[in-house]
């Protein structure tokens, strides 16, 4: 398996399935093989279901048992197989830990998809015990997909066949007290690959220095403030508009907090893409807020990738 592969990881339940199905349309976009991964491990029925959900197994629910575990990935790859037949799919399953199977297999890949229940589902994606670690540790960047995800959510309504539709922007959440060449970049190629527009988020606070409503000072100030941003925000861009001139930028300073900006901007996305800095000094699996909610809380896929 080479670098330049897309991974998904699965676990047998639809969120896993649905992240497989995304991860077959990536590979297709971004002219790469599929390679579909399961880890398994044969000692606790609350891990049967949870790897890559990050869900429990309800009560009730069965125990995989090893010829149950070993169909996963084949019946997986034969579903992926059929849907597009074009494409170059192999499967592999390890015997190990999830977190450590995943992680290692980040190492290889181009982007690793997961499968998310999203906000509110039993356990969700942030409580379980392989899904966190794997989003703060990956190398690569690792991308999150809902259940319900379809592939004519991503793309723009038309009349006549989904195909020829449009994607949907690609939603960049970007910080311009460090920009970082790697999410930038990600987010371009992600654009380019669907042919989409790129819609640039950035969020910014007013100091506190002027209160909770600075324009009762000087109804100057927030707008100096919200020039100023915006020309920073261009200023970060026009060396990636020049490197990528087939995509059609869309810069948008909103005040507030960003978190809140990128969920709605998720609504009308094919994919939302957001950063996760390196700290190597932190405890435990740490994420960032922002990324942190939008996980939990947007309506497309959202791609976490990481940087420094």
């Amino acid at each position: 398996m080479s670098r330049g592969t897309v991974i998904a990881a699965v676990d047998g339940s639809v969120e896993s399935q649905a992240a497989a199905r995304w991860a077959a349309r990536e590979a297709l976009l971004r002219d790469l093989p599929l390679h579909i991964v399961h880890a398994w491990q044969d000692w606790s029925p609350a891990f049967a279901h949870a790897p890559f959900t990050g869900a429990d197994t309800a009560p009730g629910e069965k125990t995989i048992t090893p010829h149950g575990a070993e169909r996963i990935p084949r019946e997986t790859a034969e579903r992926v197989r059929e849907d597009h037949p074009g494409l170059h799919v192999s499967v592999e399953q390890v015997f190990g830990r999830p977190v450590e199977v995943l992680l290692a297999a980040a190492n290889k890949a181009e982007v690793l998809v997961l499968g998310s229940r999203g906000l509110g589902a039993l356990g969700g994606l942030l409580a379980g015990s392989v899904s966190l670690p794997v989003v703060a540790h990956a190398e690569c960047p690792v991308v999150v997909v809902r259940a319900g995800d379809r592939a004519e959510e991503e793309k723009q309504p038309v009349d006549g066949p989904i195909d020829r539709a449009r994607y949907l922007d690609v939603v960049l959440g970007l910080d311009l007290t460090r920009p970082c060449d790697e999410l930038i970049e990600f987010a371009f190629s992600s654009a380019v690959a669907r042919g989409a527009a790129l819609r640039v988020v950035h969020g910014w606070d007013v100091p506190i220095v002027f209160g909770h409503d600075p324009e009762a000072v000087d109804p100057g100030h927030g707008v100096a403030m919200g020039l100023r941003e915006a020309s920073v925000l261009t200023d970060v861009l026009r060396p990636w508009r020049g490197k990528f001139p087939e995509v059609d930028v869309k810069e948008q300073c909103v005040v507030g907090g960003a978190a809140d900006h990128l969920v709605d901007a998720s609504k009308d996305a094919s994919l939302l893409v957001v950063g996760r800095r390196v700290r190597r000094a932190a405890i435990g699996p740490r994420i960032g807020p922002i990324t942190h909610a939008v996980l939990h809380r947007a309506a497309a896929p959202v791609a976490v990738v990481r940087h420094l």
